[in-house]
């Protein structure tokens, strides 16, 4: 593997992260809107029922299955446009698209005929994640372009969540006043107006981040031979860090998920006060931000894993207590439910910085770069958990007897709405343990083995 710099380029700095911050951001933007309000728009608004929202979800993901590792090859394959970048290209050509299928998804067709509404969510959605994958696959390899010191590594890791967080804590946080009237309803035509200004922001963001942004390191494979997806298919099963993390990211991702979808159920059927889901939101940032300050030093001092595991047992124990005890007060639940999660906060942070070092586990065991290709492969655990997120979510809602766009809902359906929010955090912590604790195995000194080794090599 030839890595090379050209020395006109600048160094690593601010600019970089402020732009990798603004693409997480404009990702963002549609990704966490559609995620945490499409259920809902498509349930309380359309009528359509949840059983045929978790088919859909389902479906869409097989086909994700299919479509992501091959979006996700194609700047390993060829490169485009005049710059000589190799990611860049090809986000620029989906950020449009995908800014229009957010829009689409919260279009109100409720007087189409009930076989037409579901062919326009149904191809809206599948749109939508194709959409996505064309930004996101190669918006996340860029990390290893932009730079390969692992401590500039974990700054980009942070600057990532950071773009999350900006959309979660600021702009979400703002919709359930939006969304929602005072008596707490829906507002059918607020949700077409929301996405058309995301959309607007995220093009906007995805701009930013290809200004911004320096791909300073290219990649050229020296063994002579021409790409071959199915090595690199096969490379996965020896990647046992990249199999830890994608599995721990399933369970991070039922949370992220399941936890803002079912959040909306859980604040308006449970506590009924859906209005409540701002200051839920918002509750968070202050244990993020802390997070994104201190993270890069508590790595150095205690290891990437040994902090996720640390949190994430201390995660696990609080919300087993929030499954087990009802809390009838809407703001308890509020204070104790964000205290417990900081493991997850501490997840978000850390995680792209773990699935950099993967990509770079994958050439020190394999002799090559596909980042491209890898980081689809780790992509497809993303949506394998939002996947089974949506898709329980939606088939448990229909079992526990929710009636779609009903104006009340049956008896011990509330009840049965929190057992099922709070048991989906459970299982979150439970799978992050498993993937980061027993199947991860880059502990510090293995990792400065890796790097030292490569950069021999390189």
């Amino acid at each position: 593997m030839d890595i090379k710099i050209e020395s006109s380029q600048r160094k690593f700095g601010f600019k970089d992260m402020i732009g990798y911050t603004l693409g997480d951001t404009g990702g963002s933007f549609i990704n966490l809107y559609v995620d945490s309000f499409f259920l809902t728009f498509c349930t309380y608004v359309l009528g359509i029922s949840p059983f045929y929202m978790g088919t859909l979800f389902l479906v869409s993901r097989l086909w994700d299955a299919i479509n992501d590792p091959i979006m996700g090859s194609f700047p390993d394959r060829w490169r485009i446009g005049k710059s000589g970048d190799k990611f860049k290209p090809w986000i620029k050509l989906f950020i449009v698209p995908l800014a229009i299928s957010g829009v689409l998804c919260f279009t109100d067709v409720s007087s189409f005929s009930n076989t037409a509404k579901h062919i326009w969510v149904s191809v809206a959605y599948i749109l939508y994640g194709m959409c996505y994958t064309g930004t996101s696959m190669p918006y996340g390899s860029m990390a290893a372009v932009i730079t390969q010191d692992p401590v500039e590594r974990t700054k980009l890791s942070s600057a990532r969540s950071l773009g999350g967080m900006i959309v979660g804590f600021g702009a979400l946080a703002a919709l359930p006043q939006i969304l929602f009237d005072k008596s707490g309803n829906v507002v059918p035509s607020a949700f077409f107006k929301v996405a058309i200004v995301f959309g607007i922001l995220s093009i906007l963001c995805y701009i930013g981040l290809l200004t911004l942004t320096t791909e300073r390191y290219s990649q050229e494979n020296n063994t002579g031979s021409k790409f071959n997806y199915l090595n690199v298919l096969k490379s996965v099963v020896k990647n046992r860090p990249l199999i830890g993390v994608m599995v721990a990211t399933v369970g991070s991702l039922l949370y992220i998920t399941a936890n803002s979808s079912m959040g909306t159920y859980l604040y308006k059927e449970y506590y009924n006060a859906p209005q409540i889901l701002t200051i839920a939101t918002i509750a968070t940032l202050p244990i993020t931000i802390l997070c994104v300050v201190f993270i890069p030093t508590l790595t150095k001092k205690i290891g990437k894993r040994n902090l996720i595991l640390y949190t994430v047992l201390f995660n696990t124990v609080g919300s087993v207590g929030l499954f087990l005890v009802p809390i009838p007060n809407p703001y308890v639940f509020l204070i104790l439910n964000t205290i417990f999660c900081i493991g997850q906060s501490v997840f978000t942070v850390i995680i792209w910085a773990l699935v950099t070092d993967c990509l770079d586990y994958h050439e020190w065991i394999t002799g090559e770069r596909n980042d491209g290709s890898m980081y689809s492969i780790y992509t497809f655990s993303r949506k394998i958990g939002s996947t089974l997120a949506s898709t329980v979510a939606s088939y448990a809602l229909g079992l526990i007897g929710y009636v779609a766009g009903a104006s009340s809902q049956p008896v011990g359906v509330a009840e049965n709405i929190r057992y099922l929010s709070t048991g989906i955090i459970v299982v979150t912590c439970i799978l992050e343990l498993i993937g980061i604790g027993l199947i991860f195995n880059l502990n510090n000194k293995k990792t400065q083995q890796m790097y030292s080794e490569l950069k021999e090599r390189r």
